[in-house]
């Protein structure tokens, strides 16, 4: 799992108070010391503690962190016990609870959907996609697998992905063709809207086949054509487009390995979570 710069985090304070807190400067002696609890309002995975005890420590803070992150927690429950200068940890209340709030909106989206796998009885997976924040991709993917998904790609340079804006330039046999001449180390997958193409993206030799805005009756038709035609065995076959929770289940094709869902990351619902300061 890709663990984030402390420079990295620092970048997000100085988005936030470029010229410092003026408020607070304005207002509470630099020496105060105080006590301070983020607590969850609402049940669900938390995520972004590390973040933000490494962002509190830096800045002289006593942190308590009461559960590691990816844990199920409940409405009420304290996550990170704070001690110190009272100005730097108003300076990092906001910082940190959007870190906290964004990673655990979408940990908790990605385990609800791996939970409706589950329930379906399918073993199949689920994945972010490279739908995220410019600036947020890696504690975007560590959320998705702190929820117990799949990051998929980080980025352009990680794997061979060919897409439909691809193939309106570049036939598919030979797309796939001239990316294994490139490397062989690296695995192919095509992006197919239709069960010919994915027919056809088999036997050029792809790696993996992701069947995009298929319904699940066309899921399951290109898996029997590619049954059919001994295709299937060695790939890894992955669902996408417009997938939710609510439509989930029904994409648990026997046969799909993957489900890749952009909404786990484009579409996040911050997880609710406050800071509290207790006067000395």
């Amino acid at each position: 799992m890709t663990e984030v710069t402390l420079e990295y985090l620092l970048s997000f304070v100085e988005e936030d108070a470029p010229s410092g807190d003026i408020t607070t400067d304005a207002i509470i002696p630099p020496d105060t010391r105080c006590t301070a609890m983020i607590t969850a309002k609402e049940d669900g995975i938390i995520c972004g503690l590390f973040e933000a005890g490494r962002l509190f420590t830096h800045f002289g803070v006593q942190v308590t962190q009461a559960c590691p992150d990816g844990a199920q927690v409940k409405r009420g429950e304290v996550v990170l016990s704070l001690e110190g200068n009272a100005s730097r940890i108003l300076l990092l209340e906001r910082t940190t609870l959007n870190i906290i709030g964004r990673m655990s909106g979408i940990a908790t989206k990605t385990k609800s959907c791996m939970d409706q796998l589950r329930s379906a009885g399918s073993t199949c997976r689920v994945a972010a996609t490279r739908k995220t924040s410019p600036g947020m991709r890696v504690l975007d993917k560590k959320a998705v697998m702190l929820g117990g998904g799949d990051p998929h790609r980080y980025s352009l340079s990680d794997g061979v992905l060919i897409k439909d804006n691809h193939l309106a330039l570049v036939p598919l046999a030979a797309a796939i063709a001239s990316a294994r001449a490139r490397s062989l180390y690296r695995k192919i997958e095509v992006e197919v809207e239709d069960p010919d193409s994915a027919v056809i993206a088999a036997e050029a030799g792809a790696d993996i086949i992701m069947l995009d805005n298929m319904t699940p009756e066309m899921v399951g038709h290109t898996l029997k054509e590619l049954n059919s035609r001994n295709l299937r065995f060695g790939r890894v076959i992955e669902v996408s487009g417009t997938i939710s929770e609510d439509s989930i289940r029904n994409y648990a094709v026997p046969g799909v390995d993957v489900i890749s869902i952009g909404a786990l990351t484009h579409s996040v619902r911050n997880f609710d979570v406050s800071l509290e300061i207790r006067s000395p």
